[in-house]
């Protein structure tokens, strides 16, 4: 592990060692690529607000009858499964704060990554050996790898197929960008 950091304060790694050039990329070069890649939430916080309050009202509802016909204990399990369902979404939008960035500039690619409690980590590669691969190429559903030096890396495992694929082609493209841009004198 090298001694720098992410700009969360995490260590950084560095994907291999740099032998071409000693000096760290200049976080001044202008960026070729810069993404932020999120998980998808199709449950915004009022429509699960929304969707709580509707399921309370039936849980309620059906509490009220069940006790009404005597069978008061079967109550309760509507109470647990309520408590369980909103538990399950808590985590789950808990999960939705990581996320990974990706800064590509002619002389480094920096992928961050950061989890749903806010820990981060940062590998550095050099562009021009570096191979973006979805794997394995013809399975509906592949993994985005950044390979390089014999090493890879799967990034945006939450990403859906269709959004590694195109991002795939986006950052392939823009290594190409950088790779011009760095042989040019």
């Amino acid at each position: 592990m090298s001694g720098k950091t992410c700009r969360l304060g995490a260590p950084c790694r560095k994907a291999y060692l740099r032998t071409m050039d000693s000096h760290p990329h200049n976080r001044a070069q202008p960026r070729v690529f810069d993404a932020v890649l999120t998980p998808h939430r199709s449950l915004s916080p009022r429509a699960f607000l929304l969707l709580m309050a509707g399921l309370a009202l039936i849980g309620l509802w059906m509490g009220i009858g069940l006790i009404s016909i005597g069978a008061w204990p079967a109550a309760g399990f509507i109470l647990v499964e309520f408590l369980l369902i909103y538990l399950a979404f808590r985590i789950n939008y808990r999960r939705a704060r990581s996320f990974e960035t990706l800064v590509l500039t002619p002389d480094n690619l920096e992928l961050r990554r950061v989890d749903h409690h806010g820990r981060g980590e940062c590998w550095n590669f050099q562009p021009y050996w570096l191979r973006v691969q979805l794997l394995p190429a013809d399975a509906p559903d592949p993994e985005l790898a950044l390979t390089s030096h014999g090493r890879s890396m799967v990034i945006g495992r939450f990403l859906a197929p269709e959004e590694r694929i195109s991002l795939a082609a986006a950052l392939n493209e823009a290594l190409a960008r950088a790779r011009r841009h760095r042989s040019l004198p």
